[in-house]
């Protein structure tokens, strides 16, 4: 059913920016919440992005003002826009439906995101 490929990443220097994507098939994105995860060695996967079906989007604080969600209803898919990229913020990108009870278990293979100071 739901399909996700994110794309995107890479190595970049500290202050440099990043352009993800997140090809979605199998649901559109404008009728779902959808999220963007991040997941560093040895630690949790948490949410840094989100955008509900209403366009408002949410993020959380360490991200806050440097990372922009967005969607594109033509194409399908949702990215995120990184500015001023952090160590800090080196993990594995995932995108995925926010609601717990639509995305199950399922997670597509993510981007690595490599910032070096």
């Amino acid at each position: 059913q739901v399909q996700l490929v994110e794309s995107g990443g890479g190595l970049v220097e500290a202050g440099r920016s990043l352009r993800l994507s997140c090809a979605v098939s199998g649901m559109i994105v404008n009728t779902v919440a959808m999220g963007w995860y991040r997941q560093a060695p040895g630690k949790q996967r948490d949410l840094v992005a989100s955008i509900f079906s209403s366009g408002t989007t949410n993020y959380v604080d360490s991200v806050k003002g440097r990372f922009t969600i967005s969607r594109d209803s033509a194409k399908n898919t949702v990215y995120l826009q990184m500015n001023s990229l952090k160590p800090e913020d080196t993990a594995v990108y995932y995108c995925n439906l926010l609601r717990v009870v639509l995305r199950g278990n399922y997670w597509g293979q993510g981007t690595q995101v490599t910032v070096s100071s």
